[in-house]
């Protein structure tokens, strides 16, 4: 399944690729990112509670010396917890050096652990250190104290307790310190691999897709009719699979279109020998409407049987863009069916459009399109029938031919490719004809109903620039261009037959010309 995008196109591979690259890395590092940062939340914590146990450790040996409040008052301003006036050391006389922030119950929690003990307190953490100190240093100075004014309570207290607590305050502030720095940083690194791993991805894509862009272009290119074009077969493996199977697939295609041509010119090249013994047969007749039948029948069959050598021999890509005039060609139909048409008593009307009628499409396929297009009418309407025929020139030149028959039942698959009618032995070729002529030049096809009642075909084709007319030379061709005739319609109909002597032998011999048509080109509606 294509993924779709937000206008429903296809969304582009390149784009998908680095989407997914970008999506991937940063669930990746996302993954690795919120552990790493609360495990580095938990390194700042521990590294505060270490150094604030760092700094009560320090005061340990003064105590273990002396309990003097001047000394210990200078022991602590040498240590920054000191001069921050965040460390006391309680004593054992209950005499507080410093400034202290635990209370008397966690005074004794701490001294009943008799470890390092630390306490929740307003605004931090206290970290709270036991010191064991010697009962004869810390009674002598209670004795000291005492006499300084100590009450006789306390000095009693001093003499029988042994430990000291060094309180160590922490704010909430240090626990975090440095912990935004490092997250950001770790942040920075993680954009930083998900904005590497994007770049990579990309050139991963751009590679592929190069590829799949340069394939498509010779897919194309042997679509426009080259087939001498080969894939690159650089590029990633499966690219490469495809390459080879796609030159294997056009090198298949140029021998057996090669082969078909050359049975196609062969055959046709065959034909000249009892082409040429007709022209000469032909040409020793006397002169009659049977000669003058035959004659024309034979210089039929030889452009037709040029046509298709020239074609066969040269390839799609050596032949001349093909055009010719809509409307001398049309013409020429018109005056090649006309004497069947009065012959059975068929009433028509044909107009076209004034100006160039020039349509990229050889003169030949066009008048095999239109011959389909007529012989379908004669073949699939009683005698009588009226018909018309209309040429409409603009941005695209549109044929239009249409019956007072009963009409095309089935106009979809009447313009299918051998789905004909059983009962009158047609191939259903005829109008497959007409639709892939339109579909070659960039046209289409439309079967609908005529003003006449009965069906109707147009045949659309796209309008080209003006050729110059056929058969003459140039100083011709310019004074022909501003005087040929652009517009033709009359109303024939029995009785209204063409003249006599030559001219009705060229008229029976189109008649004839006709039948045979439609008995060779038998096809369906």
């Amino acid at each position: 399944m294509v993924a779709a995008g937000r206008n429903g196109r296809p969304a582009p591979v390149r784009g998908g690729m680095a989407r997914f690259a970008v999506a991937v890395a940063a669930m990746v590092a996302l993954a690795f990112l919120i552990p790493l940062a609360l495990t580095v939340r938990e390194f700042a914590r521990e590294r505060a509670f270490t150094q604030a146990e760092q700094q009560a450790a320090a005061i340990e040996p003064v105590l273990v010396v002396t309990t003097d409040q001047e000394q210990l008052q200078r022991a602590l301003a040498s240590i920054p917890a000191g001069q921050a006036g965040r460390i006391a050391v309680h004593l054992p006389s209950g005499v507080v050096v410093g400034a202290a922030h635990s209370g008397p119950e966690q005074l004794d929690a701490a001294v009943r652990q008799g470890r390092v003990y630390t306490v929740r307190v307003p605004g931090g953490y206290a970290v709270l250190r036991p010191v064991a100190v010697d009962r004869r240093t810390a009674g002598q100075n209670a004795v000291g104290q005492g006499a300084a004014g100590q009450s006789a309570a306390e000095q009693g207290a001093a003499e029988h307790g042994a430990v000291a607590l060094v309180e160590v305050y922490l704010l909430d502030a240090d626990l975090t310190r440095g912990l935004w720095s490092t997250w950001w940083v770790l942040g920075g690194v993680a954009l930083s691999l998900v904005v590497i791993s994007s770049l990579v991805a990309d050139r991963l894509a751009a590679r592929l897709v190069g590829a799949t862009r340069d394939l498509a272009a010779v897919a194309r290119t042997l679509g426009s009719g080259d087939l001498d074009v080969t894939a690159d077969t650089a590029g990633p493996y499966e690219l490469r699979e495809v390459g080879l199977a796609f030159n294997a697939m056009a090198r298949r295609m140029r021998q057996m279109i090669t082969a078909e041509r050359e049975f196609a010119a062969d055959l046709s090249h065959r034909l000249r020998t009892p082409l040429t013994a007709l022209r000469f047969n032909a040409a020793a007749m006397d002169d009659g409407p049977l000669a003058e039948q035959t004659r024309e029948v034979v210089g039929w069959l030889e452009r037709e049987v040029d046509f298709v050598i020239t074609g066969a021999r040269a390839g799609s890509g050596q032949r001349e863009p093909a055009r010719c005039d809509a409307a001398e060609v049309l013409a020429e139909r018109m005056a090649f069916w006309s004497a069947l048409a009065e012959d059975q008593g068929r009433p028509w009307e044909s107009a076209a459009d004034p100006g160039p009628a020039v349509v990229p499409v050889a003169r030949a396929d066009l008048a095999a399109a239109m011959d389909a297009a007529l012989g379908n009418v004669f073949r699939h309407t009683r005698a009588g029938t009226a018909f018309t025929v209309a040429l409409r020139v603009g941005e695209q030149v549109v044929v239009t031919v249409g019956d007072a028959g009963p009409g095309i039942a089935d106009p979809q698959a009447a313009l299918r490719r051998g789905v004909g009618s059983e009962q009158d032995g047609s191939t259903g070729l005829g109008l497959d004809i007409v639709r892939r002529l339109a579909e070659d030049a960039g046209g289409g096809v439309r079967l609908g109903r005529s003003r006449l009642g009965g069906a109707e075909l147009e045949l659309t084709l796209p309008a080209g620039p003006e050729p110059e007319p056929f058969g003459l030379p140039a100083e011709g061709r310019r004074r022909a261009a501003g005087r040929r005739p652009r517009r033709w319609c009359g109303l024939r109909g029995p009785g209204r037959a063409g003249a006599a002597g030559a001219s009705g032998g060229r008229r029976r011999g189109r008649r004839a010309g006709a039948l045979e048509f439609l008995e060779e080109n038998r096809e369906s509606p």
